[in-house]
């Protein structure tokens, strides 16, 4: 497999757009209107956060997002891994990524929501093994069966 290439992104390729339309479809197939809290390409673009784009080779592999929440707390927003690349550790890249940039940026803590539905299982399961461990809602998500929360402390 070639390399995985991280790239900081401004939502302007209709490849990364086409993943980002894809993802906020996926997670309205998989759940409820008032439980899905992906962002779309302009929410995307909002100056408190942070998007990047994963490559392998020519064709995009993955996204991910750090939303800045305060000076000390960010949150992991948009996470996907397109269905070719499944399984080949884009996501885990990604991930180790935003943790990174969380770091660099001074941040002490990452928190983020995910899905129940057996969909979401592998990403729990990723961010789990990355040291992410269930918690409470936090920024103003409230208690919801189809959410759960994770954070991390770096």
């Amino acid at each position: 497999m070639s390399q995985i290439e991280i790239r900081t992104d401004d939502l302007s390729g209709n490849d990364v757009r086409a993943l980002v339309r894809s993802h906020l479809a996926s997670m309205h197939a998989t759940s409820p209107a008032d439980s899905c809290h992906a962002l779309d390409v302009d929410q995307l673009r909002h100056p408190a956060v942070t998007f990047w784009s994963a490559w392998i080779d020519d064709s995009i592999a993955g996204i991910g997002a750090l939303k800045t929440l305060d000076a000390d707390r960010g949150e992991i927003k948009s996470m996907r891994v397109d269905d070719r690349f499944l399984g080949s550790g884009v996501g885990r890249a990604l991930l180790r990524h935003i943790v990174a940039a969380a770091r660099e940026a001074g941040m002490s803590s990452l928190w983020l929501e995910t899905g129940t539905a057996p969909a979401f299982m592998p990403a729990t399961k990723l961010y789990a093994s990355e040291g992410f461990i269930e918690c409470g809602p936090f920024d103003g998500y409230a208690e919801d069966p189809h959410s759960r929360y994770m954070t991390a402390q770096l």
